[in-house]
């Protein structure tokens, strides 16, 4: 598997987001468009990337765009049902990517009702905060974060 940074406005990219947004339409009843578009991933310090297959074959993507100097927010997180690892692979990509462009915390949200969403991002150190911004009053949504900043190692070797 390879991870590329990506414009996402590219076909690639566009086909992803489309089967993020029909797989979050029969989860949710929601496809997440009225959250994201190409505009929010337009400043330096944003990302989109899309894994790759062995074969070329696009299988998963995300993103961060900032919410301000030190946070920023994962969004459009998708990887095919049958790559196994995908999720696992963009996630740790765009903490990599958030670290390198100087934050020191990520944020995100999805819905309830996507318990594999949920149980994904808890398994990998994301704890639940308050609804923040647009999600803030929404009982349908639930808000994570991770510090991601480097924390010395004091361990003696």
């Amino acid at each position: 598997m390879k991870i590329v940074e990506k414009d996402p406005n590219s076909q690639d990219a566009f086909e992803m987001i489309e089967e993020l947004s029909e797989t979050l339409m029969k989860i949710t009843g929601n496809s997440g468009k009225g959250s994201f578009n190409t505009q929010d991933i337009s400043d330096v310090r944003a990302v989109f990337a899309v894994a790759y297959s062995d074969e070329g074959e696009p299988i998963g993507c995300g993103a961060i765009r900032p919410i301000d100097e030190h946070i920023a927010e994962v969004k459009r997180m998708y990887a095919k049902s049958k790559a196994k690892g995908v999720g696992t692979a963009i996630l740790a990509y765009l903490e990599r990517q958030a670290k390198r462009l100087g934050y020191s915390k990520l944020c995100l949200e999805t819905r309830l009702i996507n318990k594999r969403a949920v149980a994904f991002y808890e398994r990998r150190g994301y704890h639940r905060i308050a609804n923040y911004g647009k999600y803030a009053g929404r009982e349908e949504a639930v808000c994570f974060e991770k510090e991601i900043k480097n924390v010395k190692d004091t361990r003696k070797l």
